[in-house]
């Protein structure tokens, strides 16, 4: 069972804890307002009171000990999460995931340390623009600055047809890694395997090279 150390409960690090506990984690939380805590106090293994910022406190929490700490104070507090990425990763931290809201923070928290920046407001804006922008696209995960997975509906020309007759990967410069029947994936699929109007396909690739298969 892995174990994190989440600092900063706003609405990002209440989300991030409760997805963490769903998924069987263990998870200390920190904040420097206990009331902000208060609702979490029965999932986490333990919430603590204090300023991170402090080296002392941080010491205390044995951050060398989590698989990963995750840095997720507000904008509001750019410092503050600038000082404690920098003091983890000091103190023998792992793995720092730090949030950020633009580049420049992302740039700086890069520099002082952070294995990982997290842009969460920005990477749910580009979710939300990309599938609400197609009636084809019903999702969105970016990997990378260039390369997503897509949730794409089948289009009507490949009904029927297997990877290998469409030349799929070559043809498009895309890769299906899976399809989706309703809530039920089904990865690892054959060359042999043809598509289904009644499902959806998971896609690696390009929004350019989507965006030339679905106009």
């Amino acid at each position: 069972m892995k174990s994190f150390l989440l600092i900063g409960m706003g609405s990002f690090g209440h989300h991030l804890c409760r997805a963490l506990v769903e998924q069987k984690c263990e998870v200390m939380a920190v904040d420097r307002n206990g009331e902000t805590l208060e609702d979490v106090l029965p999932l986490v293994v333990s919430a603590k009171v204090g300023d991170c910022t402090n080296e002392e406190v941080l010491r205390s929490f044995s951050v060398e000990s989590f698989d990963a700490c995750f840095v997720c104070l507000g904008d509001s507090n750019v410092l503050g999460s600038l000082q404690i990425t920098s003091l983890l990763k000091e103190l023998g931290a792992k793995k720092v995931f730090s949030k950020a809201d633009d580049d420049v923070q992302a740039k700086f928290l890069l520099r002082n340390g952070a294995d990982h920046v997290i842009y969460p407001e920005r990477e749910a804006a580009i979710r939300l623009a990309v599938s609400e922008s197609s009636d084809s696209i019903f999702d969105c995960i970016p990997l990378t600055s260039d390369h997503s997975i897509y949730e794409l509906e089948p289009m009507d020309r490949w009904v029927g047809k297997s990877l290998k007759e469409l030349n799929f990967r070559v043809k498009y410069h895309l890769t299906v890694i899976a399809v989706k029947r309703g809530e039920v994936i089904i990865p690892n699929l054959s060359p042999d395997y043809a598509f289904r109007k009644e499902e959806h396909l998971l896609v690696l690739g390009r929004i350019e090279d989507i965006r030339k298969v679905i106009r």
